[in-house]
């Protein structure tokens, strides 16, 4: 069962147009409590940071780009988050999926004068999931404006093309380890050529996108205020686990306990229809 906040913001045009261009931006659809409690889970994930954490600038004088990952089982912020909030609701409805499981989240943080990108990229190479029933949860809580939002190539879900994954540090490919003939190469030239959707986003706004979606970001170009946000991924009724010929990130350390023998069974199921 849909709760009518949602279901007042997701509306079968909504829908359309996630399945249709990749892309949606929700205005509104997280309260403040909820803005409230991903701003704590932020700040603990900041100041104790996994082994996973990477921070990235490009100069010594610009600001620095901090992302981690799979810390919500250790920050009660994200684990109320991850159950309670509207986001797997929110992952069922634009999915069009009976069951919905969370696979992980990620913490992208830009400082003030961050001049670090974020490189054109699609997220489901890097993961061990096949699957068209996917999406990924930007949730901002910070003001961001247009020219440091996120940028996402309409459509591109439906290329039917699978690009190697890149190194946010190096914008170099993955190392291949296996066979990659269904993967290419993201020609970032070609990106340009194709229309963009891009929203400046409040706290309490989100934008939801397929896992095939290219997308990517500039810097913050805000001297004064961060760019902070949680990301959250989610897998609906079609998907199953598939290797890729690189190392995945998350590594499967991080989101199985076993993971030379892992399952999405494992997997918090987040939402079923009937809830």
């Amino acid at each position: 069962m849909f709760t009518s906040t949602t279901t007042s913001i997701l509306t079968e045009e909504t829908i359309h147009k996630f399945q249709n261009e990749g892309a949606v931006v929700l205005r509104g659809i997280f309260s403040p409590y909820w803005i409230q409690t991903v701003q704590k889970g932020i700040k603990k994930n900041l100041q104790n940071p996994s082994k996973y954490a990477q921070w990235l600038k490009t100069s010594e004088s610009s600001g620095v780009y901090f992302n981690d990952y799979c810390n919500w089982k250790r920050i009660s912020e994200f684990t109320e988050y991850i159950e309670k909030s509207p986001a797997a609701e929110i992952a069922a409805r634009l999915t069009q999926s009976k069951e919905v499981r969370f696979f992980h989240e990620h913490v992208l943080e830009k400082s003030p004068g961050t001049e670090k990108q974020t490189p054109w990229h699609q997220d489901q190479p890097y993961y061990p999931i096949n699957g068209s029933q996917v999406c990924s949860i930007w949730m901002p809580v910070d003001s961001i404006p247009f020219e440091s939002s996120l940028q996402l190539i309409s459509g591109s879900h439906k290329w039917n093309r699978w690009f190697k994954p890149r190194m946010f540090a190096t914008l170099e490919d993955y190392d291949v380890t296996g066979e990659s003939q269904n993967y290419e190469s993201l020609n970032v030239d070609e990106m340009s050529k194709y229309p963009v959707l891009q929203w400046a986003v409040e706290p309490g706004d989100c934008v939801v996108f397929h896992m095939l979606t290219v997308h990517g970001a500039a810097g913050n170009t805000s001297m004064s205020n961060h760019r902070r946000v949680l990301a959250t991924r989610w897998l609906g009724d079609d998907v199953y686990l598939n290797n890729r010929p690189w190392q995945v990130s998350p590594p499967l350390e991080a989101v199985f306990s076993e993971p030379s023998n892992p399952s999405l069974e494992e997997l918090p199921l987040a939402w079923t229809e009937g809830d």
